[in-house]
């Protein structure tokens, strides 16, 4: 049994909502709304993007989820554009999270509508619904002084809910990884595929890769007051490599040995420039940018530790991936 899964036993709450929050965590654009009634009469409001495929299967993966009968996961279609449509996703609600995130901007979408006018709407529409805890899910790495505008968006998006919405808990992940994810499962895939793999610069940047899942259980105890006197928490895995190692890591996991490359960032930026101009952008220059930045968790912040969770290493879901292909 997992922490999660024991503490969601302690509080009467099904285990399975961990995975509706490892579903939205990394959210790929289109909002969707999950109402839980699943902390007796305290509803919970989270905020997060779903695929396509998912959107038009909430009633199945209700019931996948809970059980046909169950009413205490109850989807609902939002847009975090709209202060009505926000207005009534927070009515009745105790608790509130925000999840939604924008990795390319298309048209009206943009980094600034996203992760600073759309976070501030949530917050002040949760404040005046009477949301009594509002979790922001930001980024490790966000600063308002960035000179990259998705890194700022998510530095400005902070200051903005917490003008808003003053006690409201920022929860910055890393680089977030697991099962089906777009990070290692990607990397896996690319490791084998290259005989030359292109790295990001030299490879220094460092990284601090974080279980989906302990995110996820780091959310649920934020919203349980695990520590009510922090409002920002820095959450990461236990280990920190710098970009190469990881890759060394993956591959060796794999048994296979391409030729790490070092590529300039420049060149970099230009395939980014050119992959934005695509239907699905295989890289975008806000991930190159973020690429440029060590994404670590800083020792002066608290984080999962802090909420009694053990963070776990990239190694053994690396190694149940690999078992478990597909």
């Amino acid at each position: 049994m997992t922490a999660l899964t024991k503490l969601l036993a302690k509080t009467k709450l099904p285990s399975r909502v961990t995975s509706v929050l490892r579903t939205i965590l990394p959210p790929p654009g289109i909002t969707q709304v999950w109402n839980f009634s699943v902390f007796g009469s305290k509803r919970t409001t989270v905020f997060g993007g779903v695929p396509d495929s998912l959107y038009h299967t909430t009633s199945l993966m209700t019931e996948n989820l809970f059980g046909a009968e169950d009413g205490r996961l109850q989807p609902i279609a939002a847009d975090v554009h709209d202060r009505n449509s926000v207005a009534q996703a927070c009515a009745g609600a105790h608790s509130a999270v925000n999840a939604v995130s924008l990795y390319v901007e298309h048209g009206a979408e943009t980094f600034r509508s996203v992760h600073v006018e759309a976070a501030e709407r949530v917050a002040g529409e949760a404040r005046r619904a009477g949301v009594h805890l509002l979790v922001h899910v930001s980024g490790i790495g966000a600063d308002p002084m960035s000179r990259s505008s998705y890194i700022r968006s998510r530095g400005e998006g902070e200051q903005a809910v917490r003008n808003v919405f003053p006690g409201a808990i920022i929860l910055r992940p890393a680089v977030m990884f697991g099962p089906d994810d777009n990070f290692l499962t990607t990397l896996l895939a690319l490791l084998r595929r290259l005989p030359v793999y292109p790295m990001f610069g030299r490879g220094r940047t460092r990284l601090q890769p974080a279980f989906v899942e302990d995110v996820a259980e780091a959310i649920v105890r934020c919203i349980q007051g695990a520590e009510p006197d922090k409002t920002i928490f820095e959450c990461a895995g236990p280990d920190v490599y710098t970009y190469a190692e990881l890759l060394e890591t993956i591959a060796a996991e794999a048994g296979v040995r391409p030729v790490l490359a070092p590529m300039p960032f420049s060149l970099w930026h230009l395939l980014g420039f050119l992959g934005e101009l695509l239907p699905s952008s295989p890289i975008t220059r806000n991930q190159v940018e973020l690429m440029e930045i060590d994404t670590v968790a800083s020792t002066e912040l608290p984080g999962c530790h802090d909420l009694g969770i053990s963070p776990r290493s990239i190694i053994p879901v690396l190694q149940s991936m690999l078992r478990n292909p597909g």
